[in-house]
């Protein structure tokens, strides 16, 4: 089964960091969010991968490009103008297609381009900005047991400020502990390739009319993650990542 990963916005929201780069490309730990993601899905199994590229799509194949250089030893023979690359290289077994989306095609406009590449089967389909601790064995486990299009893995946003609960203006309850949030999209899908059909072209954003429609329709199920989630949109968010890794603790970190 193959993984869809979009890669190809903007990230404005990071501005600080995407201005020299894309936002999965940011490094968390000294190694890219992307990278991060990927060897999450690689705990499980899953190991080709259709990345979306767009804003500086260069970055991206650039790093996987010389991944196993990188990662190993290198012999130079100066004079024949060789470089040999030898010693225990990388870990990862992973096959990838780099494809090229555009600039400023939206989300359903990407995913559709990446159709030719996944198969005609059920593949997933993720964000390059976010990380979990997702049980992806029990999210497609879930996918196949109701025989619909799509699953969405739903979460709880991490929350951020206190509640409080007022009457005639006054503060009867303040809580510095935030309630729980409701439920929103946190990526992680599993889909089948019918839901193609709901994308029109390059300007389609999936998180909109496709999204709308398949749940009308009844094709769109969620499956609930009560666990780890956080997104990296801006550089609180990316420090907070930062943060955790340094622990050692960090959550999404399944494959240690």
């Amino acid at each position: 089964m193959r993984v869809a990963i979009l890669a190809g916005g903007l990230g404005t929201r990071l501005a600080e960091e995407t201005e020299i780069r894309p936002k999965p490309m940011v490094e968390i730990g000294g190694k890219p969010i992307l990278w991060h993601i990927m060897r999450h899905y690689d705990r499980y199994g899953f190991k080709e991968f259709v990345i979306a590229l767009g804003y500086k799509g260069d970055h991206i194949r650039r790093f996987f490009r010389d991944y196993h250089t990188n990662a190993s030893n290198l012999r130079i023979d100066l004079s024949r103008g060789v470089a040999e690359a030898h010693g225990s290289g990388p870990t990862e077994e992973w096959m990838i297609e780099l494809i090229e989306t555009g600039h400023d095609t939206n989300t359903g406009g990407r995913l559709a381009r990446l159709a030719p590449y996944l198969s005609d089967t059920t593949f997933m389909l993720t964000w390059g900005d976010g990380v979990s601790n997702i049980d992806l064995d029990a999210l497609l486990a879930f996918h196949r047991s109701h025989g619909r299009l799509a699953t969405v893995t739903a979460v709880h946003p991490p929350p951020r400020f206190g509640q409080v609960e007022i009457e005639d203006h006054r503060v009867v309850e303040y809580s510095s502990r935030p309630l729980q949030s409701a439920w929103i999209n946190g990526a992680f899908f599993v889909l089948e390739p019918g839901i193609f059909d709901y994308i029109d072209g390059d300007s389609t954003q999936w998180e909109k009319e496709p999204m709308e429609h398949l749940a009308k329709d009844g094709e769109l199920m969620a499956y609930k993650h009560e666990g780890f989630w956080q997104c990296m949109d801006t550089v609180r968010d990316k420090v907070l990542l930062e943060d955790l890794w340094r622990s050692g603790t960090a959550p999404w970190m399944t494959w240690r």
